[in-house]
């Protein structure tokens, strides 16, 4: 038996005023064929107690438990973009982002947590200018990842700080969500510092003449330290493949020793490669029991309160992911199961991430059953089918 999960970050959501979510106005005929012949209903992927974020859902969804494995965001990132971290090393997650308003430092507001999604080439040459013209603390050190998301390692230095994410705070003033807690000063001055070298950057004069959001300031948050998980084939008896475009995702297979497979074209965005994606799962499957493809662009719409594309992004995941990958599958013969999901729900009303239960498909080629006649988050109500962790669920998916 082969495992396939189709993960849709972020595309669960809330009726709107007529009642429909994304999910329900998207037309995804794969999806819902699919779901009229499978299990479907509701999974709590988030515990109780943990915060809703793609760190913590994932991992759940990828059959680890949160409250056991966990310990914290960035650390995962690191582990993805290849920086040993040492037992007593902090990481965090450092988003270069758009920041309104004039004056103090303090009274700007959130305009843009992703800086206009910035492209990684010029999001490495600002780190870069930053590496040469902040001067950090000894043992800091400033790392390049892809588009506007970064990572931020202290070394030997205590965790606790208290650090809001960006994505929360769209569209308020930063007053009240300034680092604070372990060493919040200090981070504080960074952020402060990375304002001055980034504001005077050729690299954003040029976005601002093309009407660009600037990457005015780095933004920290997501810390932890180095996390420790029992391999994939040890815990559940699976060799696993991981495909993503965002280093969470990444690091979260890299961590667990799981094949960690590059698509070029692959950014997070509706421009990923979505047919890329797809072409490299149904290699992967070939010699690995598990593959988990992960897509960002719903969760990225959501954030931005962008309605058209979450719909959109949901409509691709149906024609260029799902539909090839259960096409192909079937064509082979082989039996095969696929899991169709988000991590979390990203409300577009409130453009951040909650805890409600997401809901999902979960198809088996040998064992057809009735479902749901279209799939969205009010029908798999219907089948009172429902997981208290991501980690029931993911049993359920694989028997294991």
């Amino acid at each position: 038996m082969k495992y396939i999960v189709v993960l849709g970050d972020g595309w669960a959501d809330y009726p709107d005023e007529s009642g429909m979510t994304p999910l329900s106005l998207a037309h995804k005929p794969n999806i819902d064929a699919l779901a009229a012949r499978s299990v479907c209903g509701l999974c709590k992927t988030v515990p109780d107690g943990m915060k809703p974020g793609s760190d913590v859902a994932n991992m759940a969804v990828m059959g680890y438990d949160p409250k056991k494995y966990y310990t914290g965001r960035s650390p995962l990132e690191a582990a993805s973009m290849g920086i040993d971290l040492a037992p007593d090393d902090a990481a965090c997650r450092c988003n270069l982002v758009t920041l309104g308003g004039e004056g103090d430092y303090e009274e700007r507001e959130m305009t843009d947590y992703s800086a206009g999604e910035i492209d990684t080439q010029s999001a490495a040459a600002l780190i870069k200018e930053l590496n040469e013209k902040l001067d950090m603390p000894e043992g800091w050190e400033l790392h390049a990842g892809v588009s506007y998301r970064h990572c931020l390692v202290r070394r030997h230095a205590k965790t606790g700080a208290v650090l809001t994410p960006p994505h929360d705070i769209s569209g308020r003033k930063i007053k009240d969500y300034l680092p604070g807690g372990e060493d919040g000063d200090a981070l504080l001055a960074f952020q402060k510092k990375s304002m001055e070298v980034l504001s005077a950057s050729p690299v954003n004069a040029e976005r601002a003449a093309r009407g660009e959001n600037v990457a005015n300031s780095c933004w920290l948050w997501g810390e932890g330290t180095r996390p420790s998980f029992t391999p994939m084939l040890e815990l559940h008896g699976l060799k696993g493949a991981v495909i993503s475009a965002v280093d969470l995702v990444k690091g979260l297979g890299k961590v667990a020793g799981m094949d960690v497979i590059e698509v070029e074209g692959a950014c997070g965005t509706l421009n990923t490669n979505f047919a890329g994606k797809a072409a490299a799962a149904l290699e992967a499957i070939k010699d690995h029991d598990f593959v988990y493809i992960h897509m960002e662009a719903p969760d990225e719409c959501g954030h931005q309160g962008d309605k058209e594309g979450k719909i959109k992004s949901i409509e691709l995941i149906d024609r260029l992911v799902v539909g090839p990958i259960y096409e192909e599958m079937t064509r082979r013969g082989e039996p095969f199961r696929m899991l169709i999901t988000p991590d979390h729900p990203t409300p577009l009303a409130l453009r951040t991430h909650v805890s409600d239960p997401v809901p999902f498909v979960m198809y088996d080629s040998e064992k057809e059953v009735h479902g749901c006649e279209t799939y969205n988050e009010m029908n798999v109500r219907t089948t009172r089918v429902y997981f208290g962790s991501g980690v029931e669920m993911f049993a359920a998916f694989t028997g294991k």
